[in-house]
């Protein structure tokens, strides 16, 4: 065999690829993690299954104020859907604008101060959001919510009478607006900064103001990110309970009001209020109601997914 010859034995075959024990051990890892994952949300579905069960069987008369669980748990429901949607239409155009004009509006230094600041509303626990609505926002909003009362009581969200206090889910939304407001922000400002600077360039050469740059370039390409972010911050929303337990002053009414002093209840709320207390098919009951609230929660996250594929399945952001 001449010296050019390579045994085809020999390990060193040129295009052979070679797996090295940090590669293996990455791809271990991660795929421990993800197996990790599937396993403990099966487990908590499981969970809150097995639990459900003496609620979802057990005779009307047994369940509490003799109400079925559907009667017990829809206002729940409403009310947690009603307070997450009045956060997602805040919060959704204010991160949006936040994100732009720190990615693409102002001076990096001030962009640099303003995200971090914006980020810092994350960190803030969600008591201290409660007591502010509660202390400061509420009693600052009844001169506007009596003002809508009086002008704009003919549609059935300012029907009234306003509160005297504040406590109404208008603040509560606007609460959740703002503890949701740094995750989508967040979200949409590291895509907007990712919009590729040729594809930026080439529509400014071609005419275009920097507002209609942005309006047909960074917005378009960010925009499976703009949904994702606000996805992740309705999950926040749905499952938020110290900031909805503190400022609602419930009633458990369904209704559309957002000024009156009658509210419904969220789920989450409802939980932190009724746990403490409960016991034996009341527990039941509650955890039914948590079992409701994961499947929401969890429709919803498949709901942000399935968009997204299909953007990306069409090409698009």
């Amino acid at each position: 065999m001449s010296a050019g010859t390579v045994s085809p034995g020999n390990s060193s075959t040129p295009g052979k690829v070679h797996r090295r024990l940090g590669d293996r051990a990455f791809s271990g890892l991660a795929t421990a993690a993800g197996v990790t994952i599937l396993v403990v949300l099966a487990g908590v579905a499981a969970f809150l299954v097995s639990e459900a069960w003496p609620a979802i069987t057990a005779p009307v008369a047994d369940l509490p104020d003799g109400k079925n669980l559907v009667h017990y748990i829809w206002p729940l429901v409403f009310g947690t859907l009603l307070s997450s949607t009045i956060a997602i239409i805040i919060a959704v155009p204010m991160a949006i604008a936040v994100a732009l004009f720190t990615s693409h509006i102002a001076p990096k230094p001030i962009a640099m101060s303003v995200s971090y600041l914006v980020d810092l509303l994350a960190a803030i626990p969600s008591i201290i959001y409660g007591i502010w609505g509660i202390a400061v926002l509420g009693p600052a909003s009844v001169p506007a919510t009596q003002w809508l009362a009086d002008h704009f009581g003919f549609i059935p969200l300012f029907d009234g009478p306003a509160s005297t206090t504040g406590r109404t889910m208008l603040v509560a939304g606007i609460v959740l607006a703002l503890m949701i407001l740094p995750i989508i922000s967040a979200v949409a400002r590291e895509v907007f900064q990712q919009t590729p600077k040729g594809l930026q360039e080439s529509a400014l050469a071609l005419g275009a103001t920097r507002w209609e740059m942005i309006r047909m370039v960074v917005m378009p390409f960010g925009r499976s990110a703009v949904v994702a972010g606000s996805m992740l911050g309705l999950g926040r929303a749905l499952g938020e309970t110290m900031a909805v337990t503190i400022i609602l002053s419930v009633s458990g009414v369904i209704s559309f009001d957002l000024i009156s002093s009658e509210n419904p209840s969220t789920i989450a709320a409802n939980i932190a209020l009724q746990f403490p207390e409960s016991s034996g098919i009341d527990v039941n009951v509650l955890v039914t109601t948590g079992l409701v609230l994961f499947a929401i929660t969890l429709a919803v996250n498949m709901a942000a997914r399935t968009i997204i594929s299909r953007r990306e399945a069409a090409g698009g952001r």
